[in-house]
Order: structure tokens, then sequence, then C-alpha cells
């Protein structure tokens, strides 16, 4: 059976109809609402932390890590396609106090490879919550993602065949170099071939393996990147007695984990977790693990002692950006 509502005059149902608008407003309102009521009310601790990345984790019960597949001894998979790794270790410290820091301690972890050129991205959208690879922190990096304390110190330098005689870039002048896609190695080598009128030809890889092979068959004279990868490439290939690395460092890449843009409440629970690294000494013994032992499922020894750079970062942490700070 239908009913038909009737209305008397003009004057009721101009007023009806305002009614039903301010009963729909309403609902909406508190439609939109539900998501935040339910935080509070399932997650109450979650509206108390001051950090929307914190929150986001309680409310879900998920904190997603990025990772590197293949930049070894910092971050790259095993035999069974697990990520491992120095800044894996470091991350896990980290998942360990957030899960302490968010009373979960049945939180769960999604693991998300990331790239180069896809890392920072995904931090800045919130895809993932801590990236942890091989990343230099830098003023303009900071203006779209946050950084944890300095975790590792590496310099730029050129790796080339010992025959070719490359130790700095004036010995690139007219000539093409590689690099890997999105890195600072890539920044700092455009930026001196336009303030140099080097005539440079610069070729990007999409991977530091990509990149040397571009060495390898001749298409590139050098391959500029930080030291401690350019050892780690050449450890694991059967010729890598053939090439060097050149004594002069380009830059100072201070590395760090990567955050979530401007979430202080989370840096500081990711800050606090590494800095207990620090000062239980335990860094020491993950330092041994990756850079001074066989890399497990590559079996190369990168025999790379503690800088001093690092030294004085576990002394006494920092989160500068600033490369004179490490010199």
């Amino acid at each position: 059976m239908t009913h038909t509502l009737r209305l008397a005059n003009p004057f009721e149902a101009a007023t009806l109809c305002t009614c039903i608008a301010r009963t729909v407003r309403v609902i909406n309102a508190v439609v939109l609402a539900l998501p935040a009521i339910c935080v509070t009310l399932c997650c109450p601790a979650a509206a108390k932390t001051g950090s929307r990345t914190l929150e986001r984790i309680q409310a879900t019960g998920v904190i997603s890590v990025g990772y590197r597949t293949t930049s070894a001894p910092f971050s790259y998979l095993d035999g069974r396609r697990r990520p491992i790794g120095y800044s894996i270790d470091i991350c896990d410290r980290i998942v360990q106090a957030i899960r302490r820091e968010t009373k979960l301690p049945e939180l769960r972890i999604r693991m998300v490879a990331v790239t180069t050129a896809t890392r920072l991205p995904m931090l800045a959208v919130g895809n993932i919550d801590l990236e942890c690879g091989v990343t230099t922190h830098t003023v303009e990096r900071e203006r779209s993602v946050g950084f944890s304390v300095t975790t590792f110190v590496s310099a730029s330098r050129l790796l080339s065949r010992r025959s070719a005689g490359i130790q700095s870039v004036d010995d690139l002048r007219g000539k093409t170099v590689a690099t890997t896609l999105s890195t600072t190695s890539m920044q700092y080598l455009t930026k001196v071939n336009a303030e140099r009128s080097l005539a440079m030809r610069i070729v990007a890889g999409i991977d530091d393996e990509d990149a040397f092979s571009m060495v390898r068959r001749g298409e590139a004279i050098a391959f500029a990147m930080d030291d401690v990868l350019l050892k780690s490439v050449l450890a694991g290939a059967q010729d890598g007695q053939a090439f060097t690395v050149s004594e002069h460092a380009l830059t100072v890449e201070p590395y760090a984990i990567g955050l979530p843009p401007k979430d202080a409440k989370f840096k500081e629970v990711v800050d606090r977790a590494i800095k207990e690294l620090f000062v239980s000494g335990e860094i020491h013994v993950l330092y041994k693990r990756w850079f001074e032992s066989k890399i497990p499922f590559r079996n190369i020894n990168l025999r790379l002692p503690m800088s001093g750079q690092l030294r004085r970062v576990v002394e006494r942490p920092t989160d500068s950006p600033d490369p004179d700070i490490y010199r």
C-alpha cells in the first residue's frame, strides 16, 4: 500500500523540505565522522599519541616497511626472498619499539619493495611508514619526507676500469658516466656538469648492478655511487679485480631511515630506538655482521671497518643533513 502525504499549503511544504534537508546534513556528518569515532572508541590510546602515523598503525594493526631488493649489505633478499641487511636489522629494532609504544605486541609487518625512484614518494603519501634501505638525508629531501638520526656515513666515489685512470670528475670531461636513477650521485653529477661545463653525458641505471654493467660493456667510462655500494658490487663480481674505486671522494652521504613527513612524535620513537642501539653497543654487533663478516647469501666480506665519522655519530647521535658535520 502506498501512502501519499498531502500538505495544506506551500508554507508547510517549504518547512518540511527545510527539515528534511537539515536531517540529511546531520546524517551525512555522522557518517563522515564514523571512522574517527571508531578509532577513538576501539583504540582510545590512538587518539592520545600526537602522531598521525602511530594512530594509523594502532587503528589498522599494521606497519608498512619499505625495503630494497638488491642493495647489499643494507637491504636485499635472502634465499627465500625475504629482506635482510644492516638497515633491515635496525628497522626490526624500531618495529619492536613501536610495538611497545602502541601496546600492540601482535602488530603485523607489511613488507613493501621500493626502488630509488619510488621510495620517497611512497613515504610522502603514506604508503610506507619506514624506508629501510640506503637513503641519504639531504636538505632538499627534508621538504617532502622525514629522517631518523644518521645510521651510516658513506662517500660518493667513481668506479672505473683500472686502465681508465679515473680519479676525479675532471677526468670525466666529455665522457659518458653512469649512476643510479633518483640518487644524490645523479644530482651531484648534473650540478657539477653544468657548473664546470664538463660536457659529460650522464646515463642512469635502474639499480647499481645495471649502472655497473654499463661500465663493464664500455657504454660508460665510470660509475658514480656511494663507496660502500661500489665495494659491494665489486666484491660480488667475478671480474672485480679489473676495476678500481677512486680515492677522491665526491660527496659525503649521511644515511638515515626514511620517515613520514612532519610527524615529530613518530620520529621521536624511531630515534629513541636507534639511540638505544648506540648506547647498548649492539650497533657494533650489527656492523660487524654486515661489514666485517661474510654477507649471508652473497658469500662476500666487505672487510670495511667502522669509519671515524660513524663512530662519532654513535657517540654523539645527530640527524643533520649537513655533510660538513661528518667530515
